[in-house]
């Protein structure tokens, strides 16, 4: 708890991440691009930490054009040259590779009817699901919804889209909201 606020464990009292759990987490996204991002960032934390990614966030928009999937899907063996040395971001070929890979998989997903926004979102009806969790360890690390995107997401030759990962996605992008019960950004703590 800071400033009064009842959250998440899991934040900490990093104001990074404070800010990340109070005004982004859990917030429900449909926004391409920012859905893009948030899949990119994912995968990038595959094996680390996620303030580790929340740090280089602003190294990854750098690095990869505003997560602009346009512009990423024409990079170039020049360009994976260049991210592999590119401090602002880890520096993992098979990351980088795959946020490539990943982003002419999203063009080909943009051109379904209502593009990459409503197929994503399919994995939960359309519509956020809110769980009732009292503590950390009663929260999954994935769902028969997060297997079901991950194969789907592989079929349409995402990488580095894991079904944890997908479950940790669907928690960034509000497609569940798995604040804790206590935690001032659950629905039911609303005044």
């Amino acid at each position: 708890m800071t400033s009064g606020l009842h959250r998440c464990p899991w934040c900490g009292d990093d104001p990074l991440y404070v800010a990340y759990h109070d005004t982004e987490w859990g917030v429900p996204e449909h926004d391409p691009v920012k859905l893009f991002e948030m899949l990119t960032l994912e995968g990038a934390q595959a094996g680390l930490s996620w303030i580790t990614i929340l740090r280089r966030r602003e190294g990854y928009r750098t690095a990869f054009a505003a997560f602009d999937p346009v512009k990423i899907a024409a990079f170039d063996e020049v360009d994976v040259s260049r991210l592999l040395n590119d401090t602002g971001i880890v520096r993992h070929q098979g990351k980088i590779r795959a946020t490539i890979g990943n982003a002419r998989a999203w063009l080909k997903l943009m051109e379904l009817d209502g593009g990459f926004s409503e197929w994503i979102w399919q994995f939960v009806g359309g519509e956020p699901r809110i769980n009732r969790f009292d503590t950390l360890s009663a929260v999954p690390g994935n769902t028969p919804e997060s297997d079901a995107m991950s194969r789907a997401l592989k079929k349409q030759g995402f990488k580095f889209v894991g079904s944890t990962i997908c479950y940790a996605f669907m928690q960034a992008t509000g497609m569940v909201n798995d604040h804790l019960i206590s935690c001032h950004c659950h629905p039911s703590q609303a005044s």
